[in-house]
């Protein structure tokens, strides 16, 4: 087990601890458990290719453990009143839609790793949550006039525009996976 393959152990054994700071309503120790697993992304995949470290179990289990945190965020979000359901839905819908693309790719024996766009997605993302988690510490604790709803919606906003963007672009990329007459 190398370092970047530890670190997405790591990111994903962080997600539950996040989780659990939401719902106890602590918005600052959870912006700080999110910051750090999505620091962790970052860190796996340059440590990764740096050391010549890339590994399959890596290829699939950092995009499962990104997914992890920001669909774990999604849905509290949304049952906190941050984020509306049908950007939420939409969201999630593209994850099933690009996973259930990457089993089409294994069964042809490709391996789809993140592309430039998907990982475009991921780090915009992660940064408009974790501003998301940011504005509600701020609002409820330092700045009670903090226009909260309309950050929560522009960054909503941002989220789905590049999400949709990154699944388009994937889709169109292994379009020939598509392809009735493939074998």
């Amino acid at each position: 087990m190398n370092l970047p393959n530890i670190l997405t152990i790591f990111r994903m054994a962080m997600v539950p601890v996040f989780i659990v700071l939401m719902l106890l309503d602590m918005p600052l120790l959870a912006l700080i458990v999110f910051a750090v697993a999505s620091i962790t992304d970052k860190l796996d995949g340059y440590l990764a290719r740096k050391n010549n470290q890339v590994t399959v179990f890596g290829k699939f289990m950092d995009p499962l453990a990104d997914k992890l945190l920001v669909m774990s965020a999604f849905l509290l979000f949304q049952h906190l009143g941050m984020m509306h359901v049908v950007f939420v839905f939409i969201i999630l819908a593209r994850e099933f839609i690009i996973t259930s693309l990457r089993v089409l790719a294994i069964e042809a024996g490709i391996v789809l790793s993140a592309g430039i766009s998907g990982k475009i997605k991921t780090a915009v993302q992660m940064t408009a949550l974790c501003l998301m988690l940011g504005v509600a510490w701020l609002s409820e604790s330092l700045i009670p006039g903090l226009p909260a709803k309309l950050i929560y919606d522009v960054c909503s906003w941002a989220m789905l525009a590049v999400t949709v963007w990154s699944g388009a672009d994937y889709i169109w990329s292994q379009r020939a996976l598509f392809d009735p007459n493939r074998k």
